[in-house]
């Protein structure tokens, strides 16, 4: 009997051991492909490569690059910006972290860079980081690592490196050089709905990009006259990365049109969006 229960023990160890074994080497085959959870991901971008990340993740990284773009940076420092925040918060809005770190980019206030309320603001937090990227001579030409440590100046130098890819993709698409290419899925409960949406989603739309003449009044969604096609694809990008938290329930830019149903970008039949415009509509009330 002991024999028997000893052969059976050792072949369990064995089979384990070989489960173990098997999952290593599929994750050393797939690497950082394998992405999980993916029940967690309501949002994917695919703009020469794909990432996927949660409504509110997603909502900050096209604040931050709307941020940059506002300013005039070009799209490396997007980049530099989407690394940084990927590696310091998980493109999360902290209310704490190590020390006194605080926010996306886990700036400090002991270090002079604001309180940390001003901190928490995920357009004050980008400013700074932009501003102080600015101040860094040669970054344009440095790895995206080395020029975000010459900002942090992290006790781990090159953690930014490993988001760089991500950062690329992500900045290719909300800076609009992809069409249709951020799509993300709403839950049934929005966080708002009706004119409040309406009017809290055109502020945070002029805040972020800057724009001028945008009526805060129609409480059904917006209408934005875009400069370009670029420029479209950069509003209608940033209107579905806010639409978890500011109830929208459909873009529409040309020909496509993205739906909080289905969650993705499809074509739509007959005339394009009037005088070329992205058309925004928000939840109604209950």
């Amino acid at each position: 009997m002991w024999v028997r229960t000893r052969a059976t023990v050792a072949g369990g160890v064995v089979l384990i051991l070989v489960a173990v074994i098997a999952i290593w080497l599929v994750v050393r085959q797939v690497g950082d492909n394998l992405r999980l959870p993916l029940v967690a991901r309501k949002c994917t971008v695919q703009a020469d490569g794909r990432v996927a990340l949660d409504a509110d993740q997603m909502a900050n990284a096209a604040t931050i690059a709307a941020i940059g773009a506002k300013r005039g940076m070009p799209e490396r420092a997007v980049v530099v910006a989407l690394a940084t925040a990927y590696q310091e918060s998980g493109l999360r809005n902290l209310a704490d972290g190590d020390r006194d770190s605080v926010g996306l980019f886990q700036q400090r206030p002991s270090q002079g860079w604001g309180t940390p309320a001003q901190i928490r603001d995920p357009r004050y937090a980008a400013n700074r980081f932009y501003a102080a990227l600015k101040k860094v001579r040669g970054w344009e030409k440095m790895r995206v690592t080395d020029a975000a440590q010459r900002v942090q100046r992290s006790a781990f130098p090159e953690a930014y490196q490993k988001w760089s890819d991500d950062s690329e993709v992500l900045s290719r698409a909300l800076l609009g050089d992809a069409s249709g290419a951020v799509a993300c899925s709403v839950g049934r409960t929005p966080a708002m709905h009706g004119a409040a949406a309406a009017a809290q989603l055109t502020r945070n739309l002029v805040l972020d990009w800057g724009l001028k003449g945008t009526d805060p009044t129609d409480p059904t969604g917006l209408a934005v006259t875009p400069g370009d096609q670029r420029d479209g694809w950069r509003y209608a990008h940033w209107l579905v990365s806010h639409a978890q938290d500011h109830g929208v329930k459909r873009v529409r830019f040309g020909d496509l049109e993205w739906t909080a149903r289905d969650g993705s970008w499809g074509r739509v039949d007959g005339p394009q969006s009037p005088d070329g415009q992205v058309v925004a509509e928000v939840f109604n009330e209950g």
